[in-house]
């Protein structure tokens, strides 16, 4: 960071240490290349980019492999104008379904076909390999414990304050002093179902 900077109102800003600008350079660097590495194997193997996959394994995830939009939309960490734009794509290939949400007319849920589910199944074991290849066979199994420990310490930070008198709607994104309902994909992956729009079967299990 440039030293030669003034802060406001004339405090000296907490400016990096060389060494602190060293892992931060060397992080964005790596998030940009693992970005890039994994959205150039999703265009290739399912002509999609990295985010439109995200999207299609949440909604694998979700109960009934459907979810708000606006609900979709916070849990992607997109604006709704980019979720809007993301779904029109998905619908155009079939992977995708847009309908009225019942308990709110204004509402829309996303939905998860049939193929859009059978896209995932291809689709990922591919994506699983190339995750691995960049970034896990990469690291010691102590490496990959640190790494897991620092980014839940960044993310528990950046998380943004809870308001406790939200009330939940329609399965909501908040719940009144529950916080914000735990909706995105843990470690391991999002579970799949058997291919069918109301059906739960066998977890099949992938990555983001």
């Amino acid at each position: 960071m440039n030293r030669a900077l003034n802060g406001e109102g004339g405090q000296e800003p907490r400016w990096l240490s060389d060494e602190e600008q060293r892992v931060w350079r060397s992080y964005l660097h790596a998030t940009t290349l693992l970005e890039d590495h994994l959205d150039r194997q999703l265009q290739r193997d399912a002509g999609m980019p990295h985010i439109y996959y995200g999207l299609l394994v949440q909604l694998s995830q979700a109960p009934r492999r459907r979810k708000r939009m606006t609900e979709l939309a916070i849990d992607a960490k997109i604006t709704r104008s980019r979720l809007s734009h993301a779904i029109a794509r998905l619908e155009k290939n079939g992977w995708v379904r847009r309908e009225d949400c019942p308990s709110d007319k204004r509402g829309q849920n996303a939905v998860l076909t049939d193929a859009g589910f059978g896209v995932l199944q291809r689709t990922a074991p591919g994506h699983v390999e190339a995750v691995r290849q960049a970034m896990f066979d990469r690291l010691t199994p102590e490496q990959v414990k640190q790494l897991g420990e620092i980014m839940h310490v960044m993310a528990e930070g950046l998380q943004p304050p809870v308001d406790p008198g939200v009330d939940v709607v329609d399965g909501g994104v908040r719940g009144r002093g529950g916080g914000r309902r735990a909706t995105g994909l843990d470690d391991r992956g999002a579970a799949l179902g058997d291919g069918r729009d109301e059906g739960v079967g066998q977890p099949l299990l992938v990555v983001d």
